[in-house]
């Protein structure tokens, strides 16, 4: 048990060390200054010519919108098209067919938003060429897409008053060339060394040690791997994930995933703080996440590592802790700890089964999708914490008798009205959702049978589960739901689409209008956003806006459910 604790130890503490010099190097090229990776820049002009764009160019927050929403667009079409014609495409050695349209548009969608949901299984749903050139180029371009809004953010909460927040292809392109594909090239070397495939080879026929014949797919497995994890989007090459003994060989690759997959949202934490030369103000916003990602990774470990109480009474040894659904390889902790990390980032792979997890555990990982601001993906993370720090800002202004301000701008009532619709937005998708799937079940189970393994509680919590997964971009899902089915995969598209852009077009907004508005020094009466009192302050909102709004329904589900094992 200690050796395991350890273990999570020195994957978290070694992410953290190295997040620190990578916040730095991101807050470099983000200013433009002079950095070790400006040997790329001949490449990163090539590029802009090609596209005709002038990357000096200053971008309203408007034109910073346009871009994004058109870009995404054109990526959207192009992967419809991949995948409903996937089946008469090259690079289909395994001869995969076509997906039908709504699974098409639930994947397009998926892959887009930088969510993953996978209502398919990854090495008999797609073909090389779909994992390849719509699901390998989609994850590194919503990455991207991602970190250059949260520099739009950066450059409005600067001393001063300005229209222009920057040039978003400047910051797009350098997030690729300068982030992602270097270190997700490091990351891929070591899975293929660990034994991931990297391979255009059909599926190889084997016979097992047990004398069975069996069928192992292969193909260019660690390229995928190694931005899923890198840019918190989760999409597994295989249909087990990072649970398959391929994409996740060894428990070195397990930790290196884990570590790949937490080191860019941390390190946005504290390039904000250099970005903007108040590192004390980055310090507080790494706290607030690091408490609550430790409220909810805590019960979790303690749960998984103490077993399940109805297989003791079977008599089954558990002193592996819960093991259902978990690879021996890994054990309960660290799946425990992918479980939280997956959930709280954003990203949704698995290392192993959460619908097997305990309730407890269920509930805290829901609730890391919840709250959506603990870390979070890659820039978007830092957009839902934004959201809630203009809301802090109001609240707290309010409480001492002074107009709020965040560093040096006013915040004002069409910034609060923005911030309240992104936060609630939120919860509102996902209880809805819910609420209409349970309808639709309750109304007639005969009919919709196939969709829960697992009716009563649990069957409850898959489905909350399937819309908080949408909801917060993750991926991650309760696999003993049906979702290949019109109504899921139409359902939580839809889903999926207003919960990336809202919450995406919201904080650019804001920050947009702080740009505009005067720059107010600081006097002995301003609020300091740098202080621990204030992270406080952010903290309780939300949890109070964020997660108590969703205690009724997870009283229907995981706690119901918990309560009933114990």
């Amino acid at each position: 048990m200690n050796k395991e604790l350890l273990g999570l130890l020195v994957v978290f503490g070694s992410t953290m060390l190295l997040a620190l010099p990578l916040g730095r190097h991101l807050a470099t090229v983000y200013r433009g200054d002079k950095s070790w990776t400006d040997f790329l820049a001949p490449l990163e002009r090539l590029l802009f010519r090609a596209g005709g764009i002038d990357a000096n160019r200053g971008m309203t927050w408007q034109q910073h919108l346009v871009a994004l929403l058109t870009i995404n667009l054109a990526w959207f079409v192009w992967a419809m098209v991949v995948f409903c014609l996937q089946g008469s495409l090259p690079l289909n050695p395994d001869h995969n067919p076509s997906m039908t349209p709504d699974q098409a548009f639930n994947t397009a969608i998926s892959f887009l938003v930088n969510c993953n949901l996978q209502h398919y299984s990854g090495e008999s749903g797609a073909t090389y060429f779909s994992q390849l050139f719509a699901i390998t180029f989609l994850q590194f371009v919503t990455a991207a897409t991602g970190m250059a809004a949260c520099v739009v953010v950066f450059n409005a909460l600067k001393e001063g008053t300005t229209e222009k927040l920057g040039n978003f292809y400047n910051y797009f392109v350098k997030s690729i060339t300068r982030v992602l594909l270097p270190i997700a090239t490091v990351v891929a070397l070591v899975l293929v060394f660990q034994g991931t495939p990297m391979n255009w080879s059909g599926k190889a026929s084997l016979v097992t040690v047990q004398g069975d014949s069996v069928s192992v797919s292969r193909g260019p497995a660690a390229a995928m791997i190694a931005i899923k994890e890198l840019g918190t989007n989760g999409g597994g090459f295989f249909g087990a994930n990072s649970a398959h003994p391929l994409e996740n060989p060894t428990y070195l690759t397990n930790a290196v995933e884990n570590f790949a997959l937490v080191l860019i949202p941390l390190a946005m934490v504290f390039a904000f703080g250099y970005y903007l030369k108040r590192p004390r103000l980055s310090y507080m916003v790494l706290g607030v996440m690091t408490v609550g990602f430790m409220m909810l990774l805590a019960p979790t470990v303690y749960y998984e590592m103490h077993g399940n109480p109805a297989i003791a009474q079977m008599g089954a040894d558990q002193r592996l802790g819960a093991m259902e659904g978990k690879e021996v390889r890994f054990g309960a902790a660290a799946s425990a700890y992918w479980g939280i990390t997956n959930t709280i980032i954003s990203c949704g792979s698995v290392n192993s089964m959460h619908d097997s997890h305990m309730p407890i555990s269920c509930m805290a990982e829901m609730l890391g999708m919840m709250t959506n601001a603990f870390y979070g993906g890659v820039g978007v993370g830092f957009l839902n914490f934004f959201v809630f720090v203009i809301i802090a800002v109001f609240i707290s202004g309010l409480m001492v008798g002074r107009t709020p301000e965040l560093l040096g701008k006013k915040i004002e009532a069409r910034e609060m009205k923005i911030a309240i619709i992104v936060a609630l937005l939120h919860p509102l998708l996902i209880l809805a959702g819910t609420a209409m799937s349970a309808h639709l079940y309750a109304g007639n189970p005969t009919e919709y049978a196939g969709w829960l393994a697992n009716p009563g509680y649990h069957g409850f919590s898959e489905m909350l589960y399937e819309f908080t997964s949408s909801a917060a971009n993750n991926g991650s899902g309760f696999e003993g739901l049906g979702d290949n089915t019109p109504w899921w995969n139409i359902s939580t598209g839809i889903v999926m689409i207003l919960a990336r852009y809202l919450p995406i077009i919201g904080p650019v907004a804001i920050a947009g209008l702080l740009a505009r508005k005067k720059f107010i020094p600081e006097s002995a009466g301003t609020l300091r956003v740098d202080t621990a009192t204030f992270g406080v302050m952010v903290f309780f909102v939300i949890w109070i806006i964020a997660a108590l709004a969703f205690f009724p329904a997870l009283a229907l589900g995981p706690l119901a459910e918990h309560f009933t094992l114990y």
